[in-house]
């Protein structure tokens, strides 16, 4: 038997308006398709009897990351909002358009997260993202976004942080991550657009894209738990699942300078040294024409899977010097 449900519409993400102790699920419109048919985002607010921070969760800007979804849902599922201080915002999917064409990119090809804040008056990707930052993030008293790889990578479970301040050093070592890596929110992100508001914010890189992936989705949904009990929203215990994470300062992605066939022989988390071996080149013969090299010290956090690669692709990201350091608050 089939049965619909229907979830009511916010004109604004007014917080203020809506019940306390309660978890409701809204749709909250950003613009309206060709034919005038309004594109809603899912929302869930959790919020409680007492007031206190807005804690805000957004996943899928990129429409093909999609272990963040579970995570939102499985909070929700979970929230008590009777025991609740303050409110907690989820929106499972920020990039509807995306999502629904099982791509990364807005359905205008542009990258939703490489051009905030946006532009009220610009194109639509520009809109789309400005009304995002408008109509969601400016109500949060704190951002955790949820990504995974692109296509045809792979990551390991990383945080991006800027670890110079420490609301969100805290956060990011609250996760029990594999790495964090200090990275200035400055490149266009949501990240950044919640930066230049005050907000503290950081992203999860939960692994993989396209997938559920249970494990990283459990890591994850534990370390949204352990902010809202440090920032005393829930009452409940911390849980460190790992005693050390590695820090990284600086990172990037190494790139072929040579197509042909690429097999990349390091794995995800390997600690690497100048000499090692990190991937190789074979033409479509099988024949070994490049091999690529550490310089330095490094730590990798992702990496290519697609053995076709022209000149210029990617290969792996490396962070840099990594630094050992007790993931405890």
């Amino acid at each position: 038997m089939y049965q619909s449900t229907t979830y009511p519409v916010l004109a604004d993400l007014d917080l203020s308006s809506l019940p306390a102790g309660t978890v409701q699920k809204y749709w909250l419109p950003i613009i309206t398709d060709g034919i005038g048919a309004p594109v809603r985002l899912p929302v869930l607010i959790a919020k409680g009897k007492t007031d206190g921070p807005v804690v805000g969760l957004t996943a899928a800007i990129h429409g093909n990351e999609l272990n963040g979804i579970p995570v939102i849902q499985r909070l929700f599922t979970e929230l008590d909002a009777q025991r609740l201080t303050g409110t907690v915002v989820g929106v499972p999917v920020m990039n509807i358009p995306g999502l629904m064409l099982e791509q990364r990119k807005f359905n205008d090809g542009v990258d939703l997260n490489r051009i905030a804040p946006g532009d009220p008056d610009g194109n639509l990707s520009q809109v789309y993202i400005y009304r995002l930052i408008e109509r969601v993030l400016r109500h949060f008293d704190y951002l955790i976004d949820l990504h995974t790889a692109s296509a045809g990578r792979i990551n390991s479970w990383y945080i991006r942080a800027d670890m110079s301040q420490p609301a969100t050093a805290r956060m990011a070592i609250l996760q029990n991550p594999e790495i964090i890596l200090h990275n200035l929110p400055n490149d266009g992100t949501f990240r950044g657009a919640a930066a230049d508001l005050g907000i503290p914010a950081i992203t999860l890189e939960l692994r993989d894209p396209h997938v559920f992936q249970r494990d990283v989705i459990k890591e994850a949904l534990i370390g949204v738990w352990n902010v809202l009990f440090d920032l005393n929203m829930l009452e409940g215990a911390i849980r460190h699942t790992v005693d050390t994470t590695w820090l990284c300062r600086q990172s990037n992605w190494l790139y072929t300078d040579e197509g042909g066939i690429l097999t990349v022989r390091a794995g995800l988390g390997q600690v690497i040294g100048p000499g090692d071996t990190l991937a190789e080149v074979r033409s479509v013969f099988g024949t070994l024409t490049k091999t690529y090299s550490a310089d330095r010290k490094g730590v990798v956090i992702g990496k290519s899977v697609s053995p076709i690669n022209p000149t210029g692709s990617r290969i792996l990201h490396l962070g840099y010097a990594p630094e050992s350091i007790p993931c405890k608050i």
